[in-house]
């Protein structure tokens, strides 16, 4: 009797909130034990660290295209949801049981059977986890709004702050509070770049772990955090904070207002107006074409020419102006044509 072949997948996604979900490690020693017990044979083993919620995971869609090519194989995994957390995975399974590519799905932990009470249970299993999944990120956000609107600190203190576990929120550091207050004051006086305001926090021992002075960027981005007011920020949006702020409004404000003065404007790129490139063709060989300004006799023109993207074209330059001629000669050509049609 042959023995009956699948594919062994295995998953564990790093976002896993779930700490009773087997490791990759112990699902594959489970998942071989099982395969030993039932005598069935393993083709191949997937394994894979990625969050099944949305569809894009490289060694499953391998996986698939194995099976699709494969006449009447199985898929032996740990349970349903390590296969799919959304409706186009786990839609894709049930087809491939449908069209019987998939003769059999076993799993340690979920009876299935090829029938139509074994799909139907399937789905549900597939829904399930497509549930937890929408449910943990609706709790995790409802959360979030919760904290933001008691005030309370999201992450990690910024630069100034420490976090308090017990009021889960910040409060300021009784030394590196007054550094940053000392580096604003300093700022707002007008007379530091953001590289000299770095070489100043070196000297009162702020520097990176390498003990050079912090870059332009992280000094800028501590020039403006408006933690330092008393804010949370969160999604681009500031929430009051439930923690002492280090700063006043005014000091804030002078210091922005130098950042702007100080930025440096970027440079849009100039856009030259052609007005039939994108509009035309090489009448020769078919390919685009471009433009450029030409300067001779007092002053400035237009000249059209093949890109050559299709191979050589014997055509030259072309004046705008003669352009235009000819562009209104074959208009008047096509007008006279139709009038004569009348």
């Amino acid at each position: 009797m042959l023995k009956p072949k699948y594919f062994l997948y295995a998953r564990k996604s790093t976002e896993d909130d779930d700490h009773q979900i087997m490791s990759i490690e112990a699902q594959l020693f489970e998942l071989r034990e099982y395969a030993r017990r039932e005598n069935v044979e393993i083709l191949q083993e997937f394994t894979e660290s990625k969050s099944a919620k949305k569809p894009g995971r490289e060694l499953f869609a391998e996986m698939i295209t194995k099976i699709e090519a494969s006449e009447g194989v199985g898929i032996l995994a740990w349970h349903p949801d390590r296969l799919a957390r959304n409706s186009v995975d786990g839609g894709k399974v049930i087809y491939l049981v449908d069209t019987q590519k998939i003769v059999s799905l076993s799993f340690p932990t979920f009876w299935f059977e090829p029938t139509p009470q074994g799909k139907f249970m399937l789905q549900v299993a597939f829904g399930q986890s497509k549930y937890y999944s929408d449910n943990l990120v609706e709790n995790i956000n409802r959360g979030i709004r919760q904290k933001l609107r008691r005030g309370e600190w999201l992450t990690l203190a910024p630069f100034g702050y420490v976090n308090n576990p017990k009021t889960r929120t910040i409060e300021p550091h009784p030394t590196k509070s007054k550094i940053v207050v000392r580096a604003f004051e300093e700022f707002a006086e007008g007379t530091h770049t953001l590289k000299s305001l770095s070489e100043f926090l070196a000297e009162l021992g702020i520097e990176t772990r390498h003990r050079t002075p912090l870059a332009k960027a992280s000094v800028h981005r501590m020039l403006t955090n408006r933690a330092y007011l008393g804010f949370v920020a969160h999604k681009g949006e500031y929430f009051d904070g439930r923690f002492e702020p280090i700063l006043s409004l005014a000091t804030f404000e002078a210091v922005q207002e130098i950042l702007k003065r100080k930025a440096k404007p970027r440079k849009s790129k100039q856009r030259h107006n052609f007005p039939f490139t994108g509009l035309l063709t090489c009448g020769q060989c078919g390919s685009a074409i471009t433009a450029q300004f030409a300067h001779g006799n007092g002053g400035t023109y237009r000249y059209y020419r093949c890109t050559r993207k299709k191979g050589n074209c014997a055509q030259k330059y072309l004046r705008e102006d003669l352009l235009v001629s000819q562009l209104k000669a074959r208009l008047q050509s096509f007008a006279m044509s139709g009038q004569r049609k009348c």
